[in-house]
């Protein structure tokens, strides 16, 4: 008797996905997610990893941001220089497994403001209930990157996101580390105006809303709970 085979997941095109979607397959990234994603790498390795495709990401994600022009000296000339403008960049953590990507963005975005929402996910319903917020009062001045490492059902990032523009935020992103199409779908179907950044999009999610193949729960990896 022949040995039962696994049926191929469906192949995602990026036709397929949100348009607002922004897949970012840098081969040091794709390199450092295959390992995060196996079983056997110990927490201690999964965040000092988390941390470096954190930084990597923040790359993509801040490629449009504005400059303005200032006039500096160098050891040997002036010259007009670009430098950051206007208000700086508000990283909000999705507790409790946001905090392993703000580690890695803060490495490089020092002067962000942090804000955090608290949300868990009821583990019958898997509707998202929040349980904390605090976000910096200039919010509205800045862009907010919203940072959850997995888009799985999608209800917290939308719900983090609501939050967000509650608070008078217009400018908006969320980063996530690995997103499940349906997440995708039900992020942009409630907020079609903001883009998702994601290292991977995955096939599905099973019966209990985990990402598959994904890397587990984030949150138990980051922190060693499980």
């Amino acid at each position: 008797m022949n040995a039962p085979t696994t049926a191929a997941p469906p192949i995602l095109t990026e036709a397929s996905l949100p348009p607002s979607t922004v897949v970012v397959d840098h081969p040091l990234i794709q390199h450092k997610l295959t390992l995060m994603r196996r079983s056997r790498t110990p927490a201690n390795e999964f965040r000092l990893l988390l941390r470096e495709i954190s930084m990597l990401l923040a790359y993509e994600v801040t490629r449009d941001m504005p400059t303005e022009t200032i006039e500096i000296e160098t050891p040997l000339a002036t010259m007009q220089a670009p430098i950051l403008a206007g208000k700086k960049l508000c990283l909000v953590s999705v507790l409790r497994a946001g905090g392993g990507i703000l580690e890695g963005m803060l490495e490089i975005l020092p002067a962000a403001r942090v804000g955090h929402v608290g949300l868990y996910r009821d583990p019958v319903s898997l509707a998202a209930v929040e349980y904390y917020l605090k976000l910096p009062r200039d919010i509205s001045e800045r862009t907010a990157l919203i940072l959850d490492p997995m888009l799985a059902t999608g209800n917290s990032a939308a719900a983090a996101v609501s939050e967000v523009k509650a608070a008078g935020c217009h400018s908006i992103k969320f980063v996530c580390l690995i997103a499940a199409p349906e997440g995708l779908t039900t992020l942009h179907d409630a907020h079609p105006d903001v883009p998702v950044y994601t290292a991977a999009v995955d096939s599905h999610l099973n019966e209990h809303g985990y990402i598959v193949p994904g890397i587990g729960d984030a949150g138990d990896r980051i922190f060693g709970t499980k």
